[in-house]
């Protein structure tokens, strides 16, 4: 949790020294964008007990096409998204033939699973004269990284371990959704619908997240 804050301080950081020196004309033709969201499960296996708070950002930058002469845009552009899912359970064998979560027995601090996504957004953007802002679009995400980690006991004896493991089997390669964003100049309320599996079908537990957050959008 530290680190995701450290990141996105860094990154709004950044946002507004670029936007001390961004021209008009430029900062029309593209926008740069940081999604703050928690993922709530919508669908998940009955033996699989999401937290109440995933924690997950995104960050984007798009080209802003104009609609005729209206401030309405049409954007398209790339990002990546980082999406944690903790629980009460654990994979048992990341490199299974088919994935399946047990639930943790002992004492444990933390168990999640964190995927790492290269997006292509696409979104139609509404501007309104009195600075409200309502965008609708669509998403696709590339699978670039996935892994779990899990701090707690191994044992009965009580000896607290740390481990990490990456590239987790049967994840599907896409994920995609639509999104929507309103808000107000710099800041949208924003939600995105995973639409796609998580993992393969029948190959792994079925998961249909959907984030809930704000978009802080400098320009």
């Amino acid at each position: 949790m530290k680190r995701i804050g450290l990141i996105i301080s860094l990154l709004l950081l950044i946002a507004v020294m670029q936007a001390q020196i961004i021209t008009d004309k430029t900062s029309k033709k593209y926008t740069i964008g940081f999604d703050i969201y928690t993922d709530i499960m919508t669908d998940h296996p009955n033996d699989y007990n999401p937290a109440g708070f995933n924690p997950g950002f995104n960050t984007y930058v798009t080209y802003n096409i104009p609609l005729s002469v209206t401030q309405h845009v049409f954007a398209m552009g790339i990002g990546i998204s980082s999406h944690n899912y903790y629980s009460d359970s654990r994979i048992e064998d990341v490199n299974a033939n088919i994935t399946n979560f047990k639930p943790i027995i002992y004492n444990y601090k933390r168990s999640k699973l964190n995927l790492t996504y290269l997006d292509i957004p696409a979104e139609l953007r509404f501007k309104f004269e009195n600075k409200a802002k309502l965008g609708i679009g669509f998403k696709v995400g590339f699978l670039i990284d996935s892994k779990d980690k899990y701090i707690g006991d191994e044992s009965i004896k009580g000896q607290q371990v740390t481990v990490k493991r990456k590239r987790i089997d049967n994840l599907e390669t896409y994920a995609y959704g639509p999104t929507i964003r309103f808000g107000y100049k710099w800041f949208s309320v924003y939600g995105y619908y995973e639409i796609g599996r998580t993992f393969t079908r029948n190959l792994g537990p079925t998961f249909n997240p959907v984030s809930v957050g704000l978009t802080i959008s400098p320009f």
